[in-house]
C-alpha cells in the first residue's frame, strides 16, 4: 500500500475514519501483544481507569467504561481473583463499598505500559525528525477527538 501525500489527494472524513480506525485498531492489538500480561482489554482497561482516577464503586467504574453493571462485576471480579484489585467499604459510608488497585496490580499495569512504550518507541525511532513531529501533531488532534463528549 502506497502512501498520498494529504496535499495532493482530498480526503472525506468517512475515508478518514475508515483508515484511522483500521490503523488504531491495528497498532493497539500488536501493542498488547507486546503486553505480554494475562489481562483480556476489558480488564486492562478497567486497571487502567482505577490508576487514573483511584477508588470507585462499580457503577461508577461500569460508567467510566461503558459498560452495564453485570460487566464490570465480572470484569473486578477476575482482577480481584488475579490479586489486582480489592473490594473496600468506604470509610464514609460502611454501605458503600469501593474497589481499589493493589499493589500487584500497579506492578502489573506498570510493566504493560513500559512493555508497550519499548516497543513504540523502537518504532519511533526508525521515523524521520520530520515524521516524528507529525506524530506528535496527530497525536494532539486524535487526543482532542477521543475526550468524553
Amino acid at each position: 500500500m502506497s502512501a498520498t501525500p494529504a496535499s495532493t489527494k482530498s480526503v472525506t472524513s468517512g475515508d478518514l475514519a475508515a483508515r484511522l480506525r483500521l490503523v488504531v485498531t491495528r497498532l493497539s492489538r500488536q501493542l498488547r501483544q507486546r503486553a505480554v500480561v494475562d489481562l483480556t482489554p476489558s480488564q486492562t482497561s478497567a486497571l487502567a481507569a482505577l490508576a487514573r482516577t483511584g477508588p470507585l464503586t462499580l457503577g461508577e467504574l461500569a460508567g467510566i467504561e461503558r459498560v452495564q453493571p453485570p460487566s464490570i462485576t465480572a470484569v473486578v471480579t477476575r482482577l480481584e481473583e488475579k490479586g489486582l484489585v480489592a473490594r473496600r467499604q468506604d470509610p464514609a459510608d460502611r454501605r458503600v463499598v469501593r474497589v481499589e488497585m493493589t499493589k500487584e496490580g500497579r506492578k502489573l499495569l506498570a510493566r504493560s505500559r513500559s512493555r508497550k512504550d519499548a516497543e513504540l518507541d523502537r518504532r519511533l525511532r526508525t521515523l524521520t525528525d520530520d515524521e516524528r513531529s507529525t506524530l506528535a501533531a496527530a497525536a494532539s488532534i486524535l487526543e482532542r477527538i477521543v475526550e468524553p463528549e
